[in-house]
């Protein structure tokens, strides 16, 4: 075979190999994204995009993105975008999903009231609330979210909240996670409105906490098991001497000079710790539409002496008659929590 010929099949066989190459595009599912200089969180971030903005996408390792970012290139984190494929790769996309179709699973959700949301992803809307040992089929599948179906519904659930057999979200699985029950014992805390005690409300959420997390394999840790007075400096000391990778100091807030004041509000005292107290206090907003009273830097012994990644969360007023009321509710404490736990997944997403 001659040179040239040689030349021109070789050329043919490049042509065929790159047709079957087409651009991606990133679609980001976060408002205000970091965007740093290389991949990973050791770099500096270079600017933020917001959700709903469009990238080309110039290279991809396993957790990170690089984007073609203004007149420069920088890196996103794939755990907030959604990857689209050219629409003359249609075929392959096909082909992808009869892969995921051909590894169709059962799977079995792991807690009582379960988020089952219209789309894949958290701000859609909730179309059901599974129960605890409940089966569904898998239909599709992200890295992140399954499609599952049963007689009843169809609807998407993070992979963290079911028990499936294939890939699982692990962000939370082998994290040291400290929760303090504000108060208890002798130190009832704030008193509600219908005399309720505030470190009676702070247990039910720390416990309810305490489930899902252990759940999701993290390894739990609470300041106090029971109604008993533990001094604040053997709270921060416990979260000091472990491996701790979130403290989470649970409380409720009362103002009965003025019943109607309302809403939610995150205290963090070290700076490092400020993305943590916004990822976990932007969730349970999110997840329960409360009032948003914001995060702000408090000097407060408990975050202020812990050396860890901590933040203080007042959940609510339980001097508000209707904020009293539905923080009783088995329900709404199913949001808070819900909410803690997907703001623990954006922080550790973050940092690592």
């Amino acid at each position: 075979m001659s040179f040239r010929k040689i030349v021109i099949l070789s050329l043919t066989f490049i042509l065929l190999l790159t047709s079957t190459v087409f651009a991606k595009e990133a679609t980001i599912d976060e408002d205000n994204l970091n965007v740093r200089s290389g991949p990973g969180t050791d770099f500096d971030p270079i600017g933020r995009v917001d959700s709903g903005d469009e990238y080309e996408i110039l290279e991809e390792t396993d957790e990170w993105i690089k984007i073609q970012y203004d007149d420069s290139e920088g890196w996103v984190t794939k755990e907030f975008v959604t990857i689209n494929q050219d629409e003359s790769n249609e075929q392959t996309i096909e082909d992808e999903e009869k892969t995921n179709e051909s590894s169709l699973s059962t799977v079995s959700i792991q807690q009582d009231g379960t988020h089952l949301r219209k789309e894949a992803s958290p701000q859609s809307d909730i179309v059901a609330f599974t129960e605890k040992n409940e089966e569904f089929e898998v239909v599709s599948e992200t890295e992140n979210w399954l499609e599952i179906s049963n007689d009843d519904v169809t609807g998407f659930v993070l992979r963290d909240y079911v028990e499936n057999k294939g890939k699982r979200n692990t962000s939370l699985r082998g994290k040291t996670i400290v929760i303090d029950a504000g108060h208890g014992g002798r130190d009832v805390g704030a008193i509600g409105i219908s005399d309720s005690y505030e470190k009676d409300i702070t247990y039910l959420t720390a416990r309810a906490l305490e489930n899902e997390l252990t759940a999701l394999g993290a390894e739990v840790v609470m300041t106090r098991l029971e109604d008993e007075f533990v001094p604040l400096e053997s709270r921060s000391s416990l979260a000091n001497v472990i491996n701790t990778d979130a403290f989470l100091s649970i409380h409720y807030n009362s103002f009965p000079e003025v019943p109607t004041v309302s809403g939610i509000e995150t205290f963090y005292y070290h700076d490092q710790y400020e993305p943590l107290a916004r990822y976990v206090h932007d969730e349970i907003i999110r997840e329960t539409d409360e009032a948003d009273r914001g995060i702000s830097h408090q000097d407060l012994y408990v975050t202020r002496q812990t050396f860890k990644p901590g933040v203080l969360l007042e959940l609510g007023f339980i001097s508000n008659k209707d904020s009293d009321e539905l923080l009783h509710s088995t329900e709404y404490q199913k949001k808070m929590v819900t909410g803690i736990i997907n703001g623990l997944q954006r922080y550790f997403a973050e940092i690592e």
